[in-house]
């Protein structure tokens, strides 16, 4: 079979607010889909953009909040390019910022997906991929186990551990995903009222005390029991988690006692002895991991540093390819959508 490569750019900003992951990628359609990113880089948010993003479900004219979001895209994705002195890219796929995700009102924004992307890049741009799936009756998200499908087929699990931490796996020969607890979304608030932007390697997590009653109270909440296609957005954390949390005096504590519903929440949909691919911001919180790895049998894998920055960029990056090829990049069984179908606005420059 002949092989055809595609050269785009993606972008990804997740709830965790660490920054834009960009990255330039050849997606390679042979027997079965391959890639490898050529270039890439997270630009961090500066503290202006930090607040506006985080604050940004409150913003008095959240128009104007996303026109001005995706002009700063456009001029990353420019600079980029100039930097890296890139010619051949076919498209741009961006995923955007999520600004709140409640799919059971029929409602999902992610800023920074104007057609004015396409303008300021001069390139063709696919993006704004959840809102369709929402129309269909489904989560709008995760989006993520297409790219799990196709291109990390060799691992029973996939968990990427970001703003919040998700998961997909095959069961009866059905790809199923959901979200299975916020995370960084909450470490990153409470690392910050320790003056760092995250908690490195777990350590404030590991030197404070887990509250057993908070943990009792989080891992009980309704969200665990219920079953899949299910999601969560910032507006659950700010309903849910933090007032539990709120009891606790000390961040160092809080961290402790979160890490802990983390990894215990984790751990108990990690079921059997499989292995389990590990991505995402969360994977370098050595503490998370070894909390984890102490409560389940499967065998945690954490590939490359590359892979586990830029991997879900990277699928958005596929998703976009796919709605080029006019082929499915959402799975009903995933989102609970009433069928599968290729999302993503094309805009041409």
């Amino acid at each position: 079979m002949n092989s055809k490569t595609y050269n785009v750019i993606a972008l990804m900003s997740g709830t965790s607010l660490d920054g834009v992951d960009i990255c330039y990628l050849s997606l390679v359609r042979g027997r079965k889909w391959s890639f490898q990113i050529r270039l890439a880089k997270t630009i961090s948010y500066s503290k202006k953009w930090k607040r506006l993003l985080l604050n940004a479900v409150d913003s008095p004219d959240l128009t104007k909040l996303n026109q001005i979001y995706t002009s700063y895209l456009g001029e990353i994705i420019n600079s980029f390019i100039k930097e890296n002195e890139i010619t051949n890219i076919l498209a741009i796929c961006s995923h955007g910022h999520t600004v709140f995700h409640e799919p059971k009102k029929g409602i999902t924004l992610q800023i920074g997906n104007l057609p004015d992307i396409a303008k300021i890049t001069g390139i063709r741009t696919i993006c704004d991929f959840r809102v369709q799936d929402v129309f269909l009756g489904g989560q709008g998200a995760p989006l993520v186990p297409i790219g799990d499908h196709l291109l990390f087929s060799e691992y029973d699990y996939c968990v990427n551990l970001g703003g919040f931490a998700n998961l997909s796996f095959e069961q009866n020969n059905t790809r199923t995903a959901f979200d299975i607890c916020p995370l960084n979304v909450v470490l990153n608030h409470y690392a910050g009222l320790q003056g760092q932007d995250f908690d490195a390697s777990g350590s404030f997590a590991k030197a404070g005390t887990i509250n057993v009653d908070v943990l009792n109270q989080l891992n009980d909440l309704s969200y665990y029991k219920a079953n899949a296609p299910k999601s969560l957005g910032v507006e659950w954390v700010a309903d849910h988690i933090f007032p539990i949390l709120s009891v606790i005096t000390s961040p160092i504590d809080a961290l402790a006692t979160f890490t802990e519903h983390v990894a215990i929440q984790i751990a108990n949909v990690l079921t059997g002895s499989g292995t389990a691919l590990i991505t995402g911001g969360g994977a370098f919180n050595e503490y998370l991991i070894q909390r984890i790895e102490s409560l389940t049998s499967s065998q945690l894998s954490i590939p490359d540093s590359q892979t586990v920055e830029y991997k879900e960029a990277v699928i958005f990056g596929l998703l976009g390819v796919l709605r080029l090829r006019n082929e499915n990049n959402c799975m009903a069984s995933v989102t609970g959508a009433v069928r599968d179908h290729s999302s993503g606005e094309i805009y041409l420059p």
